[in-house]
């Protein structure tokens, strides 16, 4: 089980990783969303915003937290595994390691964000 820090330091890798996408391309294809992270066995969540492409202001958020757009569940080590490479989305999302929760039109925006 990763710890805590580990998985803040992971999405801080994967909103920096994010940044490398051409900022264009971002803002057509990222909507403004707040989103959620709940790492399933630490039982901790992490929320933020995804705004002008950017992911930003993710901190320490709890299940009483403000309803958002988009919901993600995982464990620590599936976070991990996914910022390492080691683990594609897909994958993860299709064999139930993943789940996530967003309009079917922010699926497709966020899936043509990886071609």
């Amino acid at each position: 089980m990763a710890s805590l820090e580990e998985c803040r330091a992971a999405l801080d890798e994967l909103a920096n990783r994010l940044t490398t996408v051409d900022q264009k391309r971002r803002e057509k294809t990222i909507p403004d969303r707040s989103l959620s992270l709940h790492l399933l066995d630490l039982d901790e969540f992490f929320v933020g915003l995804l705004h002008r492409g950017e992911l930003t202001g993710i901190e320490l958020g709890g299940p009483h937290s403000p309803k958002t757009d988009i919901k993600l569940s995982m464990t620590s080590d599936d976070l991990i595994a996914l910022t390492d490479r080691q683990l594609s989305f897909a994958h993860a999302w299709a064999t139930g390691r993943v789940r996530l929760d967003a309009s079917f039109r922010d699926l497709l925006r966020l899936r043509s964000l990886g071609r």
